[in-house]
């Protein structure tokens, strides 16, 4: 696999954690009464969304050869 691809990887994982975590720590400080905790969240399902795409996209293309139950190369 591409290092490319493994870096765009690891920042959509990166991104994922962190807007979980800016979600977890606004829903703390706000009390759950303003938007960041929604937005951070909103954010976090569209990273999540695009992560999956993006791999769907590699393994569709031959970029990333997965392995495991599809008994890969």
């Amino acid at each position: 696999m591409p290092i490319v691809v493994r870096i765009l990887i690891y920042l959509g994982l990166g991104g994922v954690i962190a807007s979980l975590g800016a979600g977890l720590v606004f829903l703390t400080r706000d009390g759950g009464r303003s938007r960041r905790t929604v937005k951070a969240l909103f954010w976090r399902v569209g990273l999540a969304t695009s992560l999956f795409l993006l791999l769907m996209l590699g393994i569709a293309t031959g970029v990333i050869h997965p392995h495991g139950i599809y008994g890969g190369h």
